[in-house]
């Protein structure tokens, strides 16, 4: 059956791209302090072009005062000492073309840290002044203006409005997120020009585009009406929502007040045209949790943005019947406006795919299937650092901790910092990382290595590697020019389809071995499991697996 085929538009180096996720802070210290540099960005570009990635994507480098792993920006348009300087940034982006990669970086639009020259203005500003007017400060409701504008809570945990006490006027200023994390009001004419100086600038030192922060929060329509129920949209819009249903959960999220409000669209046609007006087709990928998933394509229009993450890959179950509904779905929306899916496991800011997946052995196996079903769809495709090691989250003792989630919600939510533990390189003191104190513990074993698993032929490592370069040249998936699957019929749990010219991908999600009989020859040219075989006309395919058939 012939389930789509994309409009077709002009092709770019994005579209089937494989970009890498680099966390610069846990990635490779070059100076002994225990966190990652640019200059050990610089240091690893031979590593993922071995790999076999077409780009990588920096979290943020840029001067933080460090409240929220760098995302609380202080100055966008300077490197953090912590991570070098403007000089190391414009070699890491220099050399990283030199090694044939492309090299998108993070901007963070819907907030400034506290500590940016702005915040520090309007503190010290009064009430309804031009510096205030960059942020949402607002007059307290009550008697004395003790009671915050909205009854609106911060994703992190607890309200999203922090009163200024002891200033010129106490008023209340908005975060979404941490305190220390004001959120900006795009409909402030200073606002709008500040960013999109900051993009000519990256895009002037020669970076390739940006990953965009909270891409559906920056307009903010309704900004003093409360919501019926603030602690249910909280747990709704957090990925943790065990116990809540599907039903209830769509509801809440139908009409978020700060979330996917009409007025971003008119922000991302002006960013696309400054991308237009440079050479080397610039991009832009969003960061947007939107419901129903149908809105996505909003993002993606024609004059809009480049790609958007899936993100029901990033919280699915290993279930057969779950993934090919999304697949279907995804598909049919972004393709509706001629743009390509863009798919994701896991990143810093989601529990790590082996542990999602049920951790330990069981964990290790669906993630691999996982990976190689992913690996076999068309459009781009996004690795978080260490994902291709089969990492699992780290294990970090409470007094270690440093994600506002964590003290934000006094303890419940344990935060992120275990997906953000540091890169085990080598089988040295502190896996080759540091050698200093790394900044979050290792907890690691030698066989979960770069170093150990470059020489295991059936190493998580080497399967992606192996994957990423059949994906590369093989004439079905090096493809970008369309989104054609050929669904296959097959068991309950499987999932089967052909891309043409020749290839079948089969993934068993049961915890049953299944044996399918073929209807023509095929050759087995990679699994995820050394358990899978093709017999004369069968194919053995073990539980929890995938394969690639060349037909």
């Amino acid at each position: 059956m012939l389930f789509f085929v994309m409009e077709k538009q002009d092709q770019g180096w994005w579209r089937n791209a494989t970009i890498y996720q680099v966390y610069p802070r846990s990635f490779q210290d070059t100076d002994g302090d225990g966190e990652g540099d640019l200059q050990g960005v610089i240091k690893r570009l031979s590593y993922l072009r071995w790999l076999g990635v077409d780009a990588i994507w920096l979290s943020p480098f840029y001067k933080s005062p460090n409240k929220d792993g760098g995302y609380d920006v202080s100055d966008p348009r300077d490197v953090d000492p912590r991570f070098g300087n403007l000089s190391t940034a414009k070699d890491l982006i220099e050399e990283t073309h030199n090694a044939g990669l492309k090299i998108i970086v993070d901007i963070v639009p819907n907030h400034f840290s506290t500590d940016h020259i702005w915040f520090k203005e309007a503190i010290n500003s009064p009430g309804n002044s031009e510096a205030r007017k960059r942020f949402h400060f607002y007059d307290g409701r009550g008697s004395t203006g003790e009671i915050p504008p909205n009854n609106w809570n911060s994703i992190f945990g607890g309200p999203a409005w922090t009163r200024l006490e002891d200033e010129i006027n106490s008023q209340w200023y908005l975060h979404l997120f941490d305190s220390t994390q004001a959120d900006l009001n795009w409909q402030n004419q200073d606002v709008r020009r500040d960013f999109e100086r900051t993009l000519k600038f990256w895009l002037d030192l020669g970076v390739d585009g940006f990953r965009i922060d909270v891409a559906h929060g920056l307009a903010k329509d309704e900004i003093l009406k409360d919501h019926p129920d603030p602690t249910g949209l909280t747990r709704a819009l957090r990925l943790d929502v065990t116990g809540m249903p599907d039903n209830e959960r769509a509801a809440l999220l139908s009409d978020v007040p700060f979330f996917d409000r009409e007025g971003v669209h008119e922000i991302y046609r002006s960013w696309r045209k400054i991308f237009d007006s440079y050479s080397g087709e610039r991009i832009s990928v969003a960061e947007a949790w939107v419901h129903p998933s149908s809105r996505a394509a909003r993002y993606v229009r024609r004059d809009e943005l480049h790609q958007i993450f899936n993100f029901d890959f990033l919280i699915a179950p290993w279930d057969g019947e779950f993934l090919v509904s999304a697949i279907k779905r995804i598909l049919s929306e972004v393709g509706a406006v001629g743009a390509p899916a863009t798919w994701v496991l896991s990143n810093h800011d989601s529990p790590r795919l082996v542990t999602r997946l049920g951790g330990g052995e069981i964990g290790q196996r669906r993630a691999r299937a996982f990976a190689l079903l992913t690996h076999s769809l068309p459009g781009g495709c996004y690795i978080y650092q260490g994902e291709e090691l089969g990492l699992s989250d780290g294990s970090i003792p409470d007094s270690a901790r440093q994600d506002p989630v964590y003290y934000r919600t006094k303890g419940i939510d344990k935060g992120r910092d275990g997906a953000r533990v540091p890169m085990p390189w080598s089988n040295d003191p502190n896996f080759g990382f540091t050698k200093g104190r790394p900044w979050l513990p290792m907890s690691f074993d030698t066989s979960q290595s770069v170093e150990t698993q470059m020489h295991v032929k059936e190493s998580s490592l080497n399967l992606y590697h192996a994957s990423l370069e059949i994906r590369r040249v093989h004439p079905a998936l090096k493809k970008s020019h369309d989104q054609e699957l050929i669904w296959l019929e097959t068991q309950l749990g499987l999932i089967a389809f052909k891309r043409e010219p020749g290839l079948a991908v089969y993934a068993n999600t049961t915890n049953q071995d299944r044996i399918i009989r073929l209807n023509q020859p095929a050759k087995l040219l990679i699994s995820s499991s050394a358990d899978v075989k093709v017999i004369g006309p069968e194919l053995h395919l073990a539980k929890d697996s995938t394969c690639w058939l060349e037909m």
